[in-house]
């Protein structure tokens, strides 16, 4: 086997087309059917039903085509890793974040890195933490910052996580209107009664906010349900109602006032993952190290934030 082999493999398996897969490698139709007759040679089984006008995959091909797609991600890896070694000077890393985490410790961290490395280009993927999992399970992520320690439990590979923080969850409301409460927490009780809006049902902080109403035997009264994390913030600093988020997110939003749930306390534990299988190349390890410097940062600045066990 050889890459452009699998190249060409995953690619006709994508389009289910032989024409339309060698356009879009740029080779001669012949040559890509010659590099599948081969391939298929090699391993000893046939990869592709072949009928007029319909191409699919065998059960053999279905087997190799994860296979195939890994092998691709790791010629990848290697290939940035290659060029990063004149200094860091090039290259480029793919890390994933959730919304909430987009709009708190990302832009810190980009900032820094981009100070650091400005010829080192920057991907960032947002998504719930389960979809960042599978990204960085299909080797489409380097890093990813989760938002739940429990969140990798059903990853089909094993992950490295470096546990960075834990912050509380906040009862944010409009600066501009009277506070939600009058001492230094808000009962979980008394929330309900406050107008809130709500997050999507995808989001893992929807959930823990769910069952912990749930678990206290309230309905809380939701005035808006399904915006996205800097909706939210906009709605809140425009007094439409209140919202339960991380502690970060509150941070330098003078729009914003912020007060910690009453016990039993609502947290959550920010960790830093990549596959265990896959060292970070040279530009991953960078931007790694400046999310741990970043986070440590936060730390050290006090408020609902502290370190993770």
């Amino acid at each position: 086997m050889n890459l452009e082999q699998l190249r060409g493999f995953v690619e006709i398996a994508r389009l289910g087309n032989f024409t339309r897969a060698a356009e879009e490698l740029h080779l001669a139709q012949p040559s890509l059917s010659r590099q599948i007759s081969t391939l298929e040679r090699e391993l000893g089984s046939e990869l592709f039903h072949r009928a007029r006008g319909h191409i699919s995959l065998t059960a053999a091909g279905e087997v190799l085509l994860p296979y195939a797609r890994r092998m691709l991600a790791d010629a990848a890896s290697v290939r940035r890793e290659m060029a990063e070694i004149a200094g860091l000077r090039r290259g480029r890393v793919r890390l994933g974040a959730p919304p909430s985490l987009c709009a708190s410790i990302v832009p810190e961290v980009v900032g820094a890195f981009r100070a650091a490395h400005p010829g080192i280009e920057l991907e960032i993927t947002e998504r719930g933490s389960r979809g960042l999992v599978a990204a960085l399970a299909e080797g489409v992520l380097d890093l990813a910052l989760l938002a739940y320690s429990d969140v990798a439990a059903g990853s089909p590979v094993s992950l490295s996580r470096i546990p960075l923080l834990e912050e509380d969850l906040v009862v944010i409301s409009s600066a501009e209107q009277s506070p939600v409460s009058h001492g230094r927490e808000i009962a979980l009780a008394a929330v309900a009664d406050l107008p809130l809006i709500a997050f999507p049902r995808s989001y893992e902080l929807r959930a823990a906010t769910d069952a912990a109403f749930a678990a206290a035997g309230l309905a809380p009264e939701v005035v808006v349900e399904g915006p996205e994390m800097d909706t939210v913030l906009r709605f809140v600093e425009r007094g439409v109602g209140v919202a339960v988020v991380p502690a970060m997110v509150a941070l330098d939003r003078p729009g914003l006032r912020a007060v910690p749930l009453a016990s039993p306390k609502l947290t959550r534990t920010v960790s830093l993952a990549h596959r265990a299988d896959m060292a970070p190349t040279r530009a991953a390890a960078a931007l790694r190290d400046t999310i741990i410097a970043t986070a440590d940062a936060l730390v050290g600045s006090g408020g609902f934030v502290a370190k993770a066990v």
